[in-house]
């Protein structure tokens, strides 16, 4: 491709985006959808504006790989552990019981072999990551039960995407040529040779890396590790998405992970949508204009199915009530965006002929498409759900070069800010509600103090986050904390998080995200109270404040030892009951004669020095 072409199909690829793009995100169908029609107005189906999309289509499978490596790095054992019950309770009998319904269907009724039926069945059976996270979003539903349980099946697929897209090249050679006993095995040790290597490996490079101190290096080692595993794993003769997943699991656990998420997620954005538009490119149009109703009965077929086996999941599984399962059923039933590599995929290895790639893969777009359609007249039939909308608009934010960044102004955030503003330490404080803001106007009349959301990435653009050094995570609801730190980390890596916990179980989830010591919000208040308490039943003073910084500084510990494990509720209870022995040990050693002496004579060794 020489530069004149290459310049004109980039200027095609790009205002092709900028038109489709906003207006279907306009109409709330999604930035997926978006794509896909850019690719199908600019694709040899319409304008021909590009001829050969093949160069494009190798580019741009680079942005599948890299959402595979987004993946895995969000896919923390310890979370799915945490998570567990939905995700392979509902998500994994979802995924079973679609895919043996539509993979007997194609088998018995339309003559699939049973390799290409089980392809065919495991591919139609996920459903749209993108639009289902961005349809909650919008809608303010991700909380709600029915989102929770979106999130969790959702989150089991794209686990399940991962073994069907390996399975592929193993089911087309063993349709030919039998059983390739030497590949399986092949296939086995390479996966166990990146998850040892990349275990003992990985960490002391981007530890190496991370001395640099430069953005540019650290991306450079985040993408050599992506490809390098993709390539060693495509040279054995697997999937190149299954090396880049691995690796994003290998480094999910690790501190590392945010950092790495922040420097791929543009990459991933522009090539996934250059992906999305190959595809519309690829796609068959005219299949819909000769047979109408073929593909309108498939679409109708795949999302009456989908929704008759995720409503009974929903209510009996889930516990979900009969309308949010059938919130569940209507969000879930269309077909997704790894149905397109995997059917690519089986097209390529020759599993399903060209013809019925081109089916599935128009049926599954139609289907995403009528998606949010569906979800808006399906709450409008159920009577919509009460979003909760700010009273007023948000605040203007007019800030000069704070150094501090306050998220929430309620009792903890009162304190920091008098400190801070006693210290003439200039600050922005953010709060969410209105009656509070209201409030502190009302007697302070402080001009450092806003109402917005200190999620909203323009608001925090408006508080200059960028030129502060310290943001004050003083919210009280947890989970609005966790996406706020989420959100902070990812636009502002360089900020440092001090953050207020409601309990040990939020503590965890803080440093989950790269929050180091979150400080509960009792735990002072209770180690003076234990203080004042030993004293008044006679303790002295000394002793009293001894013990209590010895009970602290244990407990930090095993904060830190308990995290590890903080999933597995048996060990917790074991970490809790080792702690409170080696806690009595210590306090029976302290009161032996011995120590009471060393005591005195620590006691008294200020009084010797003073005279």
């Amino acid at each position: 491709m020489d530069s004149h072409h290459f310049l004109q199909v980039a200027v095609v690829f790009l205002l092709a985006t900028v038109i489709a793009v906003p207006l279907t995100k306009r109409f709330k169908l999604g930035a997926v959808l978006g794509y896909l029609l850019a690719g199908v107005a600019i694709g040899p189906q319409a304008l021909r504006l590009v001829a050969d999309n093949g160069g494009i289509a190798a580019i741009s499978e680079f942005g599948v790989v890299l959402m595979l490596f987004v993946i895995g790095l969000e896919l923390s054992p310890q979370r799915l552990w945490v998570m567990r019950r939905p995700v392979f309770g509902t998500g994994l009998l979802q995924v079973l019981a679609t895919s043996a319904v539509i993979g007997t269907i194609v088998w018995w009724l339309l003559g699939f072999t049973p390799g290409a039926a089980l392809v065919v069945g495991g591919s139609l059976a996920l459903s749209s990551t993108a639009f289902g996270l961005q349809i909650l979003g919008e809608r303010k539903e991700t909380g709600t039960a029915y989102g929770r349980q979106a999130f969790a099946i959702l989150l089991f697929q794209d686990l399940a995407a991962i073994p069907l897209i390996a399975a592929v090249p193993f089911l087309a050679s063993t349709g030919s040529h039998g059983f390739d006993l030497l590949g399986a095995l092949r296939a086995v040790g390479v996966i166990v040779a990146v998850i040892v290597g990349g275990r003992y490996l990985l960490r002391p490079v981007f530890r190496f890396v991370a001395k640099a101190d430069a953005v540019e290096v650290s991306t450079a080692t985040a993408l050599l590790v992506v490809m390098g595993v993709a390539l060693l794993m495509e040279v054995t003769g697997l999937s190149v998405t299954l090396g880049a997943f691995l690796a994003g699991v290998l480094l999910a656990d690790s501190e590392y992970r945010h950092e790495l998420e922040s420097n791929i997620e543009p990459f991933k954005g522009l090539l996934l949508g250059l992906f999305f538009i190959s595809v519309g490119m690829a796609m068959d149009v005219s299949l819909l204009l000769r047979e109408p109703w073929l593909v309108l009965g498939l679409v109708a077929a795949l999302l009456l199915l989908k929704g008759a086996l995720l409503w009974p999941l929903g209510r009996i599984v889930g516990a979900l009530e009969r309308g949010d399962a059938l919130r569940l059923a209507a969000l879930l039933a269309c077909g997704g965006e790894f149905a397109f590599v995997v059917l690519k995929l089986a097209d390529e290895k020759g599993l399903i002929s060209a013809r019925q790639h081109n089916l599935l893969v128009l049926a599954i777009t139609l289907s995403m498409a009528l998606t949010p359609l569906l979800v808006a007249a399906l709450a409008k039939l159920l009577g919509a759900r009460k979003v909760r909308k700010p009273a007023r608009d948000f605040d203007t934010i007019v800030a000069h070069s704070p150094r501090v960044i306050l998220a929430g102004y309620g009792r903890m955030g009162q304190i920091v800010a008098r400190i801070l503003r006693a210290e003439g330490i200039p600050f922005v404080a953010l709060d969410h509600s209105v009656e509070q803001m209201d409030l502190v106007r009302r007697f302070g009349g402080w001009n450092d103090i806003f109402y917005g959301d200190p999620a909203r990435p323009e608001l925090l653009r408006a508080a200059q986050a960028d030129k502060a050094e310290v943001f004050v995570l003083a919210s009280d609801d947890p989970e609005s904390s966790l996406h706020v730190a989420r959100v902070v980390k990812r636009m502002y890596p360089h900020l440092k998080i001090v953050a207020r916990a409601r309990n040990r179980q939020h503590v965890w989830r803080l440093m989950d995200l790269g929050v180091d010591e979150p400080v509960r919000e009792t735990l002072y208040s209770s180690l003076k109270m234990s203080k004042q308490a030993l004293v008044a039943l006679g303790m002295t003073p000394e002793r009293a404040a001894d013990r209590v910084e010895r009970f602290r500084r244990q407990d930090a510990e095993l904060i830190k030892a308990q995290y590890l494990v903080y999933d597995d509720e048996a060990k917790l209870v074991q970490t809790t009951k080792e702690a409170l022995a080696e806690l009595e040990k210590l306090f029976e050693a302290d009161s032996e004669p011995r120590a009471r002496e060393a005591r005195e004579r620590d006691a008294d060794k200020p009084l010797a020095e003073e005279k």
